[in-house]
């Protein structure tokens, strides 16, 4: 069978088990990694273009660390708040701990005991975003805070694959301070590369990039799989070398419009990915891996969430919310695979030990969907028990309810900066109303900026555009784009991530106006027909 019909073969039985996981409500990871067992070696061996596949496995997970290191805008991380690094650093430390004396306690040498427990402490940031999106509960308090611990466990998932590539390196040729010497300062001359180029190289050439949405996209992938190149060339890792290239994206104005466009070519290739880690699993070594699954799994379960708890209570934050943050934790990631998988490649540990965490990753990652869609069933259940997790005057939980109250949120975001778009966002301003703009023309960016409006780089084309904004807070969205596909569009991706608001959209001709209509918005404007209207009444006054 050629290459070519057994990836064809391949992707059909994926789209199979996917829809077969989606209607079971499972994160699609579980479906991918059965179907590496299924068409592998230990199943029906269906596939043999291995090689193929790890290509495409090695390039999904470049592009899983460029999007992480995307996320890390400095000011963000600058800006995290106290509970998000007490609870983020508070779950790592406990889980490492008890994690690596259950594994000993379990039989293991140190060094593996080690990574077993450093993998259990990553949870999916993939799986997480997506609950809690598609519940609405993104913007709620227990969904900031929980974003805001997956990014210390992104960053300390960097640093521990940093770590031991970093070993690696030194190891693979011999000890000795002048080997760690040179290391360092290969490692200290990429990073006064990336920060160079983050002053210098990158916002000119993002400014010239940004005008076409594609070439963004295609540098953005480019630059990604450049520096993994530099990275593994030095020998700190592909996977380090990615997660420093979407770092230095993270401050610039394109960092979301990347982002949002990398979201399906990201799981497009991790679908590789954990097909390939499937196939290379062995089902008489997932046997024997069985009972130390079961006991890691409920760990993972039942410690994770509760530490959170405990930490989130002793802050000054109610029982609810910390069971539900700590819900966000009942699983691993696929970091903890990736982070093992790299273990095996330096030799430090077997492929046991990546059949054990993969193990302990379908049963927590299965498990803890369900908990986590249900976590208000699940709290109505558990919720009396809870009260040791809660302070008797919840001070911090108060203290963040009252600021939401006074915050002054967006009420108007107008789509397209344009003469109309910019006089309407200043009129608005003027009148004391909150509006947010975006366009996708980066020179509009800059100049309306510059003349006082808040505006953000986005494109209305995009389906997940809704995502990055407000909506939960915003009472209207003007779109004064002309284009009536982009508008209906726009109207459909608005409709799917739930806005309630108003919608008004501009249309130059009746057709337009009458298509949009039905298609929803709420309002319809026709600035040449009031122009008119408007010269009209001015010139027939002027002759009476």
């Amino acid at each position: 069978m050629s290459v070519y019909y057994e990836f064809a073969l391949l992707l059909a039985v994926s789209a199979a088990a996917g829809t077969l996981a989606v209607r079971l409500k499972q994160p699609l990871i579980v479906a991918f990694i059965l179907v590496g067992i299924l068409v592998g070696p230990a199943g029906l061996q269906w596939v043999r273009s291995y090689d193929e596949v790890a290509l495409l496995a090695e390039i999904g997970v470049t592009v899983l660390l460029f999007a992480v290191g995307l996320k890390l805008d400095l000011h963000l991380v600058r800006h995290l708040g106290p509970v998000a690094l007490a609870t983020g650093l508070g779950q790592l430390g406990f889980t490492i701990v008890f994690g690596y004396l259950i594994g000993l306690a379990l039989g293991m040498d140190h060094l593996e005991a080690v990574y077993v427990a450093v993998a259990l402490t990553f949870s999916s940031t993939i799986i997480i975003v997506k609950l809690l999106s598609d519940k609405r509960e993104i913007d709620s308090l227990h969904g900031r805070i929980a974003l805001g611990f997956l990014i210390v466990q992104d960053v300390a998932v960097v640093l521990a694959m940093m770590a031991i590539g970093t070993h690696g390196a030194a190891g693979a040729a011999g000890d000795g301070g002048e080997l760690l010497a040179r290391l360092g300062i290969k490692v200290g001359g990429l990073a006064l590369f990336i920060f160079v180029a983050m002053r210098s190289l990158l916002p000119r050439l993002l400014h010239v990039m940004a005008r076409s949405q594609e070439l963004l996209l295609l540098f953005a992938v480019a630059w990604g799989v450049a520096l993994a190149s530099a990275g593994d060339w030095l020998g700190f890792g592909k996977e380090v070398g990615a997660f420093l290239a979407g770092f230095s994206l993270a401050s610039t104005p394109y960092r979301d419009a990347m982002a949002t466009r990398l979201v399906s070519l990201r799981d497009f290739l991790l679908l590789f990915f954990f097909i390939d880690l499937g196939a290379k699993l062995e089902l008489p070594v997932l046997g024997e891996e069985l009972p130390a699954a079961v006991v890691f799994s409920l760990f993972v379960l039942v410690g994770n969430p509760l530490i959170v708890m405990a930490i989130m209570g002793y802050m000054g934050y109610r029982k609810r919310t910390g069971f539900l943050a700590g819900l966000t934790v009942a699983q691993i990631s696929e970091f903890s695979i990736v982070f093992v998988a790299m273990g095996i490649s330096l030799g430090h540990v077997g492929p046991q030990t990546l059949g054990l965490v993969t193990l302990v990753g379908l049963v927590t990652i299965a498990l803890s969907t369900y908990m986590i869609l249900y976590s208000q069933t699940l709290y109505d259940w558990v919720g009396r028990w809870l009260g040791v997790f809660e302070r008797r005057h919840p001070f911090r939980e108060a203290a963040v309810e009252r600021v939401a109250a006074s915050i002054h949120q967006t009420d108007v975001i107008v789509f397209g900066l344009g003469r109309y778009g910019r006089r309407l966002a200043e009129l608005l301003r003027d009148q004391g109303v909150a509006v947010l703009g975006v366009d996708f023309d980066p020179e509009t960016v800059r100049s309306r900026r510059r003349q006082g409006l808040r505006v953000i780089f986005g494109d209305a084309e995009d389906p997940e555009i809704p995502s990055l904004l407000p909506l939960d807070h915003v009472r209207w969205v003007v779109s004064t784009l002309p284009q009536r596909d982009v508008n209906l569009g726009l109207l459909r991706a608005l409709k799917r991530h739930g806005f309630r608001g108003t919608v008004a959209m501009v249309a130059h001709d009746e057709e337009d106006a009458r298509a949009l209509r039905a298609a929803g918005a709420d309002r319809v404007l026709t600035p040449f027909r009031d122009a008119a209207d408007y010269a009209a009444g001015v010139i027939a006054k002027e002759l009476t």
